[in-house]
């Protein structure tokens, strides 16, 4: 059973195809890839603000429309 091999890791789950388990780990491995990414610019971008804050390029009222944000 190489191309229509079929997973299932109890026998209440549901059985699907293998390529189907390999797409969606794929797809996986490449949003938490996106994520990171995402999550090492919002840290660039706080820590301009706070740098920009600090030598007085921008202003220390809080921003419009955007909470939790220090």
């Amino acid at each position: 059973m190489t191309q229509g091999q079929l997973s299932a890791v109890d026998k209440e789950e549901n059985v699907f195809p293998e390529s189907e388990k390999k797409a969606m780990e794929k797809k996986i491995r490449e949003l938490e890839r996106l994520l990171g990414r995402k999550t090492m610019e919002v840290e660039c971008l706080k820590e301009a603000v706070r740098i920009g804050r600090e030598k007085k390029l921008i202003s220390r009222e809080p921003l419009q429309g955007v909470e939790d944000f220090t």
